[in-house]
């Protein structure tokens, strides 16, 4: 069962409703045939990974991708993140250039984005896996239900997380959340498709801003 690999007790633990579901059971046989099969991403290890990066209690500020990178050494559990010396991809880069022109940050040689994780900033993807060049070949098979689930869980159980939402998939979330309770910062993704209605949003400083408003750390970005 692929929940062994889910390695935090706390996650287990506020997530065992889940797993027991006849959805995630299903998800879970057909996961473990996809990686006898073929070759996927990211490694079995690391498909919970950003949970292990970040346990509940840190959580901060959740940025919502969809599914893991599928070219060659590129996923490694955190959404938009790849491993240390990785080329940094596109909508990584471009969000790294957003960094800097809001915070005033220098762009950074590295784009494994672990030293946001261990601050408390669930790098989550909505889809855990993905075939090797084979973009959305998970879509559908249950691990949207699970991470809608731990949105869910995030929403409830915690108090003044910033959501930062890029793109119209990351977006139609938006009814998971209490937004009485939370900051939800929407923009488009940072896709080169579509960053032009990603530049300027200023998510960084106002995810800081709002942090410090209610007595948090803000994140070093």
């Amino acid at each position: 069962m692929i929940r062994q690999l889910l390695k935090s007790p706390i996650w287990q633990e506020q997530l065992a409703h889940e797993f027991e579901q006849p959805y995630f059971k299903q998800l879970s046989a057909f996961i473990e045939s996809e990686y006898q099969q073929a070759l996927v991403y990211p490694a079995k290890n690391q498909i919970f990974y950003a949970f292990e990066q970040c346990c509940l209690e840190q959580v901060q500020v959740l940025i919502l991708g969809q599914d893991p990178y599928h070219a060659p050494q590129q996923a490694h559990g955190l959404c938009f993140s790849v491993p240390e010396g990785v080329k940094i991809p596109p909508s990584l880069k471009n969000i790294f250039r957003e960094i800097q022109e809001d915070v005033g940050k220098p762009l950074p040689k590295s784009g494994n984005l672990e030293r946001w994780a261990q601050q408390g900033v669930l790098l989550l993807n909505s889809i855990l896996t993905v075939k090797a060049g084979q973009a959305a070949s998970h879509r559908n098979r249950g691990w949207e239900v699970f991470t809608d689930a731990v949105i869910r869980l995030i929403s409830r159980q915690k108090r003044q997380v910033v959501f930062l939402l890029w793109g119209n998939y990351a977006q139609s979330k938006q009814g998971l959340i209490d937004q009485r309770s939370h900051r939800v910062l929407t923009a488009a993704h940072p896709s080169p498709l579509s960053v032009k209605g990603f530049w300027g949003n200023r998510h960084f400083s106002q995810t800081n801003a709002y942090l410090e408003q209610v007595g948090k750390s803000p994140i070093d970005w």
